[in-house]
């Protein structure tokens, strides 16, 4: 056996590596203390580039909500840049490397939590000790410990902000980093942007040369010798070990430290950018001053960092803070970029064809059937297995959830009241605004709701190849959104822009929107077709501003796929493409139970407008249609009295209980959004649903079978309103534009733990989701990734 075979084999004796046989993200190895998610599995199996990342940064670095938001941003930059991220912590008493959306929420959540640890190499084996007694408790892994546990999985870089070391006084104090001792006896490569400032730098040096650990510092454009960074500062006044010049030098030093089989680590140092960088003279009078309210605080031991970084951040009145953003940013680009050039070269050298894993995994079709291709392992040499369609799409194209909708790029304009008594904008003349521009959409709003509720999906919708398109296609990557269903056209239109007008409360006075690239010459069989019958998602959403053919060709895909379909009106005069009949076109809505439509979530206008729709189209007059409404013992305009003791008489008198009713047929889950007054919940059952007999929603069942030929398929009907989740002061009130897209995402992320059956679960939750969007300033808030389903 050569020396590279047993190398591989020593690694992988131990490691269970399972093929992409499910969509489950999560598997555990044999070790009961160590979960390593599937995609990393996979990864490291076809020896794709992985990129470890830590989580004390998370833990103990940025605060929560902001933690949730740099979290997904580092993952989908590791992503945007060929790499597959393997972000490492302890949740629940186990170690994970790599982390399901879900999970790294729920980390990020318990940020600043007392029983949220900081774990280096030592702490390992206690929280999870803990962990296997009943104690879960989470932690963020330090520099030292994500090496230990990158190390364990076979993951060589690793990318992260500034690395600990010996601390000023430390030659008395022996306050000494584990990171640098890690690094002296672990073979991971670690890009950072130097240590910190404040810690004494030549001895850090001198500490990590006695442990073997090579050192060098990335010339960034620079000629000749160039200086080790301090964090914050691009200089130091430190002449660095080492110069490199590029990634693909620093990746070919990685292959040889492997391959000579060295058991030390390497560190790449990466500067700030010039941009962020702060003065070197500045920097060293505010670290001499934090370091003496330490010593005066008596800040010692695990103490004194954080203390020393509180008051360096108030000293610079938040640029560090601004600065560390950057740096870390910036170091996983290059960190990434390093993986991908070693990747590269180990795949020369085990004889492995060059590029994505997605192409070592699925290779081929050929008599139908889709075949795996046979990779170097331990475990199962020249093997080859049958995969599904489903399994060899690509990994970016495999989603529970696919939305059908509109990318757009919004502008909302919100009117400044400059100390005036009306609230609304002066006609004929310019208004003095807040103009912000955002990634927008329905369909967009939509999917990053579902993304940020840990849920995989899929946005499919269409740019054009114009300025606008292209910003939209990067921030939507930036998001950590796949943008392989966006399709980029040239019909003679501009990408979709939506304007609103908010007057001085942020309420919507006004909006024109332009998605005609949505409503011409779509050729959506060659598309999208394809992938619906392939991926079969669980759920399909589709918004209304496509054309009423490609609206309804999405529609049957979908259901024809196997999928739950949902509706969203997006506007009042969209609202009315799902039942459009016209000489020219002609479609069957369907009756439940054979209706192709499961949910929708109109607001009042939008519920009246696809009323009105459905009349016009003499849909209201089909025999089937009648059927199901004597069915359930209502006439069609059903009993006043009983539409007023479930809601109230406001609402029966603006019409909104009994037009939902006679919609219910066609859709028999209807969430009509009210804003201020809550949600009107109104559902056929099924004649075995429990709320039918349940005394607890006894008061909610506002009809039941009459004992016809249909109660096999019809039990009753089930309405609900539900109070406003909170009544948010109009000064709270940062943005509008999205709140109603939140409601149906966080539903649809809820409907994949549950079924429709539970939809009454899930509106609370989702109103919650709402009032986030409403109180923050994006069009869908990442704060949602916080709401539970339990």
């Amino acid at each position: 056996m050569n020396f590279l075979a047993s190398r591989k084999w020593r690694r992988n004796s131990w490691l269970i590596v399972k093929a992409a046989t499910t969509q489950r993200r999560s598997s555990s190895l044999v070790n009961p203390f160590l979960r390593v998610s599937e995609e990393v599995q996979v990864a490291i199996k076809a020896r794709a580039p992985v990129v470890a990342l830590e989580t004390t940064i998370y833990t103990h670095g940025f605060p929560f909500p902001e933690n949730v938001e740099l979290a997904a941003d580092l993952e989908s930059l590791v992503r945007k840049y060929g790499a597959i991220p393997a972000t490492i912590g302890v949740l629940n008493g186990v170690a994970r490397v790599g982390f399901t959306p879900t999970e790294l929420n729920e980390l990020t959540a318990s940020a600043g939590k007392e029983g949220t640890r900081k774990l280096s190499r030592r702490d390992l084996a206690y929280i999870c000790g803990l962990g296997f007694s009943g104690q879960k408790l989470n932690g963020g892994t330090t520099i030292a410990g994500t090496m230990v546990l990158a190390h364990m999985v076979g993951i060589k870089v690793f990318a992260t902000g500034g690395l600990g070391g010996v601390h000023r006084g430390g030659e008395t104090s022996m306050d000494v980093s584990a990171d640098l001792t890690e690094l002296g006896r672990t073979p991971v490569s670690v890009v950072s942007s130097g240590c910190k400032s404040f810690l004494d730098i030549p001895r850090t040096l001198e500490f990590l040369e006695t442990q073997g650990v090579g050192v060098g510092t990335f010339s960034d454009g620079r000629e000749g010798e160039v200086d080790f960074p301090a964090f914050w500062t691009r200089e130091s006044g430190i002449s660095s070990p080492l110069t490199i010049n590029d990634e693909k030098e620093a990746a070919a030093i990685i292959y040889a430290q492997s391959t000579l089989g060295l058991s030390s680590g390497l560190l790449f140092a990466n500067p700030i950018s010039a941009k962020f960088s702060i003065p070197k003279q500045k920097m060293d009078v505010i670290i001499a001053q934090a370091l003496q309210g330490a010593e005066t605080a008596a800040a010692t031991g695990k103490d004194n960092t954080p203390f020393v970084l509180s008051r360096i951040r108030e000293l610079t009145h938040g640029d560090t803070v601004t600065a560390n953003r950057s740096l870390i940013e910036a170091n996983v680009i290059r960190g990434t970029n390093i993986a991908v050039q070693l990747a590269a070269l180990e795949t020369e050298s085990y004889g492995l064809p060059k590029g994505d894993v997605r192409r070592h995994v699925c290779t081929s079709i050929t008599g139908g059937e889709l075949t795996e291709l046979s990779l170097p392992s331990a475990l199962a040499p020249n093997q080859k297995r049958i995969l599904s369609k489903r399994e060899c799409l690509p990994q970016s194209d495999i989603a529970d959830v696919v939305v059908a909708g509109a990318l757009a790029v919004d502008l909302s304009c919100d009117l400044d009241g400059n100390g005036g008594s009306s609230i609304s904008p002066q006609l004929q003349t310019s208004n003095p605004a807040t103009i912000t521009q955002t990634l927008g959409g329905v369909g967009q709003n939509i999917a990053t709701a579902i993304h940020y509720l840990g849920t995989s999906v899929r946005l499919c919708s269409v740019v054009a190849d114009d300025i606008a398109g292209s910003s939209a296609l990067a921030m939507l990557s930036e998001r950590g959104l796949s943008s392989t269903g966006i399709k980029k056209i040239r019909n003679g239109l501009g990408t979709a822009q939506y304007i609103a007008i908010n007057n001085t409360r942020r309420e919507l006075i006004l909006a024109t929107a332009d998605m005609r690239i949505l409503e011409k010459n779509l050729d959506f069989d060659s598309s999208w077709k394809s992938f619906l019958s392939i991926c079969k998602p669980k759920w399909l959403v589709v918004d209304a501003n496509w054309d009423e053919t490609t609206l309804h060709k999405w529609i049957v895909a979908g259901r024809a796929s196997g999928a739950m379909v949902a509706y969203e009106p997006v506007s009042i005069s969209k609202s009315k493409r799902l039942f459009a009949q016209t000489a020219e076109f002609k479609w069957d809505v369907g009756v439940f139970p054979r209706n192709i439509i499961d949910l929708a979530t109109p607001n009042s206008m939008e519920l009246a407008s696809m009323y009105g729709a459905a009349k016009a189209a003499e849909l209201f007059e089909r025999d089937d249609w009648w059927q199901i409404v004597d069915g359930i013992g209502l006439s069609s305009s059903g009993s006043r009295a009983k539409f007023v003791a479930t809601t109230n008489a406001k609402l029966v008198d603006e019409g909104i209980p009994q037009q939902s009713i006679q919609l219910l047929p066609f859709i028999p889950s209807i969430a009509t959004k009210l804003g201020r007054r809550g949600v009107l919940l109104t559902q056929l059952l099924s004649p075995g649903d429990d709320r039918l007999t349940s005394p607890a929603f006894a008061p909610y069942i506002l009809g039941r079978s009459n004992g016809s030929k249909h109660k096999a398929v019809v039990g009753g009907v089930y309405m609900r309103l539900f109070a406003a989740a909170e009544q948010v002061p109009e000064e709270e009130i940062r943005s509008v534009n999205g709140v109603g897209d939140t409601f149906l995402g966080v539903l649809i992320a809820g409907l994949m733990r549950k079924c429709l059956e539970e939809l009454v679960d899930l509106i609370d939750i989702a109103q919650r989701g709402s009032v986030m969007t409403l109180k923050g300033a994006e069009a869908v808030s990442p704060a949602i990734s916080t709401l539970h389903f339990s």
